[in-house]
């Protein structure tokens, strides 16, 4: 018998779904050409004007953006790629799949849960091509920081934009800063496709390998044959099957205007957890008040030293709050083991880290509910 889902009385993330959705993805079934074309490349296009850069490429998920993205700037085998180890496994897979080695730097501490510049230049050593700095939670990076090492050292910056799609630093977009950032629309992310990724970038050279590896190394795909703009075609290199599908372009084109005005209701929710937890000795809320640049998209807390999480979230569930945990960092997973990583600020939180609920379908009620039952929990 399948197990029965449980009752959520707040769920941990949800989606702005309604009838725009329903009627852009009814056309597409409708005009019946389901694999890339026009809406593709029209919310490539949109994409790409939003987040401030000048190309943007739909691939099948983010994993898949960064693979092209890091083949891209030339990361290959026996290269050296400095990654943070707080974040999906997905982002070091991407490196692997490279055939190099992802090198784990350290996150700045329990208040700003992202790459430590200075361990990524203690890190940097003579086989380092690349680093993939990832915007946890939607709060960028110190790019700045980031690009003058990477430009003292010939070393390029594949961004992990994968929570931070509206993200910005200093009122510039975060696709503006780097060679190349890569953005997810997977079911839980700000904006959802289901499955789906964007590489984009400035750099023309990117775009292009992208376009041409995300179908094979085709010259041409179905959709020139079907427009009449090519009769056949060639196989110019080692490709992959990494396309978009139309169904989740028309989607990513209407969840693209409803990005902004979405991610503004996740900013005040943040405001509102920020206010209630102000002061709960021990709990730690990271990036203190730097809502204005960032997506919001996850709410995490780091808990006081003594709690047992697991604890905390069996309370949580039983009170009907959906909780998570972002992440368990990747240097811990056994295929990643070997070289022991020395990330001690890492290793500080990892254990206390708690991923409340957050989603621009929640009420400043369902934060209250929330936080009372965060502190009974405790």
């Amino acid at each position: 018998m399948p197990t029965e889902m449980p009752h959520w009385a707040v769920t941990l993330s949800d989606i702005d779904f309604g009838a725009q959705e329903e009627a852009a993805v009814i056309e597409v079934l409708r005009s019946k050409w389901l694999s890339i074309g026009s809406r593709t490349a029209d919310f490539e296009k949109r994409f790409a004007d939003a987040m401030g850069c000048s190309k943007a490429v739909a691939v099948g998920n983010c994993t898949a953006a960064l693979h092209l993205a890091l083949l891209a700037v030339g990361v290959k085998p026996g290269d050296e790629v400095i990654v943070p180890s707080l974040t999906f496994v997905a982002t070091a897979n991407a490196v692997l799949y490279c055939g190099a080695t992802p090198v784990f730097a350290d996150v700045l501490g329990p208040e700003r849960l992202v790459i430590d510049p200075a361990d990524v230049r203690r890190k940097v050593g003579p086989r380092t091509r690349a680093i993939v700095p990832m915007h946890y939670g939607g709060y960028p990076c110190d790019m700045g920081a980031l690009q003058a090492i990477a430009s003292e050292r010939g070393i390029r910056i594949v961004a992990d934009a994968a929570h931070a799609p509206g993200s910005s630093i200093g009122g510039r977009a975060v696709a503006e800063f780097g060679d190349v950032s890569c953005f997810s629309f997977f079911a839980n992310k700000n904006l959802v496709t289901g499955e789906g990724g964007m590489v984009a970038t400035n750099d023309p050279a990117i775009a292009d390998f992208a376009r041409l590896n995300r179908s094979h190394g085709m010259t041409a795909v179905s959709y020139d044959k079907q427009r009449g703009h090519a009769s056949s075609y060639d196989v110019v290199s080692t490709g992959y099957n990494y396309r978009m599908t139309e169904m989740q372009a028309a989607l990513g084109l209407v969840q693209l205007s409803k990005l902004e005005r979405n991610n503004e209701v996740r900013r005040d929710l943040v405001r509102t957890y920020r206010a209630l937890l102000a002061d709960r000795s021990g709990i730690v809320v990271p990036f203190a008040a730097c809502e204005e640049g960032s997506s919001c998209h996850i709410f995490p807390v780091v808990l006081p030293a003594g709690a047992d999480r697991a604890a905390v979230q069996a309370r949580m569930k039983s009170r009907g709050i959906q909780t998570s945990v972002h992440y368990h960092p990747v240097h811990r997973f056994t295929t990643f083991l070997r070289p022991a990583a020395v990330v001690p600020q890492t290793d500080r939180v990892a254990d206390h880290l708690l991923t409340l609920p957050l989603h621009p379908l929640m009420k400043r009620e369902d934060v209250e509910t929330v936080v009372g039952a965060l502190l009974q929990s405790l």
